[in-house]
């Protein structure tokens, strides 16, 4: 018995040690802030795993700090592992509206960044990008977006623009304020214009702003009214 014991204690001190997975450590916020402009400021984060991999990738928003010329962006860091090197790469960034009402809303789902933001004043602009990793490009690409430009007070009507770039599909739907008196609704909606509107793949960096899109649409709905 003491023969077997001593060889099976043997075999076990000569077998290879098996690997620890060492995760790629959280970015920390000294890291972020060095990934931003001199005296910008964090304004929303999140952490998540955008391409599967199993580590914990970054993306937020930041905003130059009060006294300083405004200007705003969002930045994705993505961790990687070789071999005994880890750290993490910026894959996308984007330039923002610098004047939002409030801090935007980042969140991961499925893998998909999702950036929802508020901006403009008395009349807003809504709106919500989507984003995916793409490992072929290493980059962050613009898979839909959605935006509407309402008035907070409800004295004009809306313009809501809903476009899936993976498809193409738009979908647009315009509200004018109910002045019938009948209904509870304050806006009267008339039916969704569906369309489709291919381009070529759009990243994180060349993120059509929302309100263009919207004047775009505006601009044209007036060109056929006349």
């Amino acid at each position: 018995m003491g023969r077997f014991l001593f060889a099976a204690v043997m075999a076990l001190a000569a077998a290879p040690a098996i690997a620890q997975h060492i995760p790629v450590p959280v970015v920390s916020a000294e890291e972020a802030q060095g990934q931003m402009p001199d005296g910008a400021e964090m304004e929303s984060r999140v952490d998540g795993d955008l391409n599967g991999d199993g580590e914990i990738d970054t993306a937020f928003v930041w905003r130059s700090a009060e006294g300083i010329d405004e200007t705003r962006g969002m930045k994705v860091l993505m961790a990687y592992r070789e071999e005994t090197d880890l750290g993490h790469d910026p894959i996308g960034e984007a330039t923002l509206d610098p004047f939002p009402q409030g801090s935007g809303t980042l969140s991961i789902r499925k893998g998909v960044l999702i950036f929802e933001d508020l901006t403009g004043g008395t009349t807003a602009t809504q709106s919500t990008r989507r984003y995916r990793y793409d490992a072929k490009q290493r980059k962050m690409r613009l898979i839909g977006i959605d935006a509407q430009r309402y008035s907070r007070t409800n004295s004009h009507g809306t313009v809501k623009l809903s476009w899936n770039l993976l498809d193409g599909k738009q979908i647009v739907e315009r509200g004018e304020p109910n002045t019938s008196g009948r209904g509870d609704e304050a806006l009267i909606y008339s039916e969704p214009e569906q369309g489709v509107h291919t381009s070529s793949p759009v990243w994180m960096e060349n993120s059509p702003d929302p309100d263009t899109l919207i004047d775009e649409l505006i601009a044209a709905e007036g060109e056929d009214r006349d």
